[in-house]
C-alpha cells in the first residue's frame, strides 16, 4: 500500500511526471520548478529537524512557507517578483498532492492561502534609434566574430527574440530567399513567423552556408553554439562600448531582453497594431503587449500635440497595419 504521507515520492511525481508528461511545461519552467523545491525542502529539513528524505507532507506548513518566503527575501536578497515565482511552484506542488490525496485537501488549503505580495511595477527600458545604430556599429564585421556579433544585434532587434531563442535559432528555421523570414519556438513550445530585413538576411547568409538543416546559426569562437548567456554577454559588451560614445545610453541597463523592448515599441512608432504587435513577440496575451503603449514617450508626446488648447483632440490618418509594417521593415 502506498505511503502518502512521505514528501519525497510526491515530489518525484510532480517533477518528472506531472510537469513533463501531464502538463508539457517548458523546459525553463521545469527548471525553475525544481530549482524551487531545491531551496524549499533544506529549508524546512532544518525547520523539522528531520533528514530531507524522511520529510512528510505535513511538514511543509504554512507558517513554513511564510518562514521560507523570508528567508528569500532578506537572507538571499531577492526580489519581490522572484519571491513570488517561488510561492507559485509550491502552490503548484499543494495543488497537485491535494487534487490526488483527498487527505491532503485542507493541508492544500491552507498551503494556498499563503499570498503573493503586490511588487511594484517596473518601467521597462528599451532604446531609441540612435542608441539602436551605435551599437551595431560596435563589431568589427572585418572579423569572424564581429559579423557574428553584427548579425546577432541585428537579428535580434529585427525579430523581437528572446536570448534563448536566438540562441536555439538553427538553420534550418531560416528562410532567406525572396521573402525572408524567421520560425522562432518560443513559450509554451508555440512557433510563430517573423518577416526579416534584406540586410538581416545578408548578414545571416554567410552564418548557415555550411551549415546542416538542424546546425546553430550563433557559434562561439571554437564552433560551439551560443548559449543564452553567450548571447547576453555579446549584447552587454557591445552596450557598455556603444555608450562611450553615446551619452544617453549610460544609465541604462541593456540585455537582450531590452532589445526585445525596442523592437515592440519601434513597431508602435511606425503605426503597428498591437495585435499584430503580439504575433510578432510571442505574447500570449494583449495585457502584455499594452505595456508598450505605455512607455513610449514619443507616441504620449504626439497625443499631447494632437489635443488642441480646448481639449479637443484631432484625427489624424490612420495607416493600415500591413503599411506599418511595410515602414517599419523599409527603415534600415
Amino acid at each position: 500500500m502506498r505511503n502518502n504521507t512521505l514528501l519525497g515520492p510526491w515530489v518525484r511525481r510532480f517533477l518528472l511526471e506531472h510537469l513533463v508528461a501531464e502538463r508539457n511545461l517548458a523546459r525553463n519552467t521545469q527548471v525553475s520548478y525544481r530549482d524551487s523545491l531545491t531551496l524549499l525542502l533544506p529549508f524546512v529539513s532544518r525547520q523539522a529537524r528531520a533528514d530531507v528524505d524522511r520529510l512528510l507532507v505535513e511538514d511543509i506548513s504554512a507558517d513554513r512557507v511564510r518562514a521560507f518566503l523570508e528567508h528569500l527575501e532578506h537572507d538571499r536578497r531577492c526580489a519581490v517578483l522572484t519571491r513570488n515565482q517561488r510561492l507559485a511552484a509550491i502552490h503548484s506542488l499543494a495543488r497537485y498532492i491535494g487534487a490526488r490525496s483527498p487527505e491532503h485537501v485542507a493541508w492544500c488549503a491552507q498551503i494556498r492561502s499563503v499570498p503573493f505580495k503586490k511588487a511594484a511595477k517596473a518601467v521597462i527600458g528599451y532604446l531609441d534609434k540612435p542608441e539602436v545604430d551605435a551599437m551595431l556599429r560596435v563589431p568589427d564585421r572585418r572579423t569572424v566574430l564581429g559579423a557574428r556579433d553584427h548579425a546577432l544585434l541585428l537579428f535580434l532587434y529585427n525579430s523581437g527574440a528572446r536570448a534563448d531563442e536566438a540562441a536555439s535559432l538553427r538553420a534550418g528555421n531560416l528562410q532567406l530567399g525572396t521573402s525572408p523570414s524567421v520560425r522562432l519556438l518560443g513559450k509554451g513550445n508555440k512557433w510563430r513567423v517573423c518577416p526579416l530585413w534584406p540586410k538581416t538576411s545578408d548578414v545571416l547568409r554567410p552564418l548557415i552556408c555550411d551549415q546542416r538543416l538542424e546546425g546553430r546559426v550563433f557559434r562561439g569562437r571554437t564552433g560551439e553554439p551560443l548559449t543564452r548567456f553567450g548571447v547576453h554577454r555579446v549584447v552587454t559588451t557591445c552596450a557598455a562600448l556603444a555608450a562611450q560614445r553615446v551619452a544617453s545610453m549610460n544609465n541604462k541597463r541593456i540585455s537582450p531582453h531590452v532589445l526585445r523592448h525596442t523592437t515592440a515599441v519601434h513597431l508602435l512608432r511606425a503605426g503597428v497594431d498591437i495585435n499584430t504587435i503580439r504575433a510578432w513577440l510571442g505574447h500570449v496575451s494583449l495585457d502584455t503587449t499594452h505595456i508598450y503603449a505605455e512607455v513610449d514617450l514619443e507616441m504620449k508626446a504626439k497625443a499631447l500635440a494632437s489635443v488642441d488648447i480646448a481639449g479637443l483632440p484631432t484625427t489624424p490618418a490612420r495607416r493600415k497595419p500591413v503599411a506599418a509594417v511595410m515602414d517599419f521593415m523599409r527603415q534600415l
